[in-house]
């Protein structure tokens, strides 16, 4: 890829790495390209993380055979082959997570028709998923290379846009341009706030939607780091925002309920908020279907959090520490044929419709 000034930056399937402060790595990576080793380039750009990661690197061994056997491997091998530790448990069970659930309430309930959609620290595509397998145009955009290449290879696909860059650095992405802009459970993580949020807001096109969801409440012990805020903060932030308790989104969802939103200073006592914002925001409607739900022709399975008995296993007392007291799925399971009793276990997501090379 290159700028107008002449910069080049490498492209490795279809997905720019922009990360300012990585110019050794990207001129690296772009020589690999121009001898026509894509492998080593690949290979360079998996091994990049974020500023917050605490685990060691990634093994080169690991990464090539990630390259070499990409189309074979599943998505929980190339996590563990990409060193992701925890990352990869909390990215592997997303989808029965009550922060993802979460999410999917506060899109469905005020921006479910969106045509077009931009996720700002996408991970690696749970949402992009969904709204490319609804004919969203989406554009999903992280610091972290390999997340995105995960996006692209085993969870969006191919229809999806993705680009590597940081947030606080100049944006990439056209102003104007998108129905729905989403920045779900990442949001506490960025600085400076105000000027990352007034990039997200010119992003909306005119009648679009800011959904900001999993906010850490810095009055609350949280488990996981980043740059919490209070109440008070988030409402000058978002002077047009309808706020919410993240777990009043989950429970909706789960529930098939309306959600209900709060005053920002009846919230500080919540683990954690959601906001929606911007001129397409209007009340909240009904998770009777939409992203509440998976689309036609899903196959929802046990949730794998369930071992052969039925009973929960999670895959680490990290992950249940954090979510085990949260969780929407009952302790023990047992699919039924009914329909009433299947749309029940897919709402609490005791059935989740996962990717195939999950």
């Amino acid at each position: 890829m290159c700028e107008p000034d002449g910069r080049r930056w490498p492209v490795v399937d279809g997905i720019p790495f922009l990360r300012l402060g990585r110019e050794a790595l990207a001129a690296d990576a772009l020589a690999r390209l121009d001898a026509g080793d894509r492998a080593g380039a690949l290979a360079l750009l998996l091994a990049d993380q974020d500023d917050w990661w605490t685990g060691p690197p990634a093994n080169p061994a690991d990464l090539a055979r990630l390259v070499a056997e990409a189309g074979t491997l599943s998505l929980r091998d190339a996590m563990g082959l990409l060193g992701f530790g925890r990352v990869g448990d909390y990215f592997a069970h997303r989808w029965s997570d009550p922060t993802y659930l979460a999410g999917l309430s506060l899109i469905e309930a005020h921006g479910g028709a969106a045509a077009s959609a931009f996720e700002l620290a996408c991970g690696i595509g749970h949402y992009g998923r969904e709204f490319i397998r609804r004919g969203v145009a989406y554009t999903g955009a992280d610091v972290v290379f390999a997340k995105l290449w995960l996006a692209r290879h085993w969870v969006a696909g191919p229809g999806a846009r993705l680009v590597c860059f940081d947030a606080a650095a100049p944006w990439p992405v056209a102003s104007g341009s998108f129905d729905l802009v989403l920045c779900q459970d990442a949001f506490y993580f960025l600085d400076p706030k105000p000027e990352i949020l007034g990039r997200l807001r010119g992003l909306l096109a005119a009648a679009g939607l800011l959904a900001v969801g999993h906010v850490h409440n810095r009055e609350v012990e949280n488990h996981s780091a980043g740059r919490a805020v209070t109440a008070a903060e988030l409402a000058r932030l978002f002077p047009d925002g309808l706020f919410y308790d993240d777990a009043e989104l989950t429970r909706a969802l789960v529930e098939g309920h309306v959600p209900v939103p709060g005053a920002p200073e009846a919230l500080r006592g919540v683990e954690a908020f959601a906001v929606a914002a911007g001129p397409g925001r209007g009340a909240p409607g009904s998770l009777a279907g939409g992203y509440a739900m998976p689309p036609p022709g899903a196959a929802p399975r046990p949730n794998p959090l369930y071992g052969d008995d039925g009973a929960l296993r999670f895959p680490s007392e990290r992950y249940a520490s954090e979510y085990g007291g949260l969780a929407t799925y009952p302790p023990r399971f047992a699919p039924s044929p009914d329909d009433a009793s299947r749309a029940a276990a897919i709402r609490c997501r005791a059935l989740v419709d996962l990717p195939e090379r999950w």
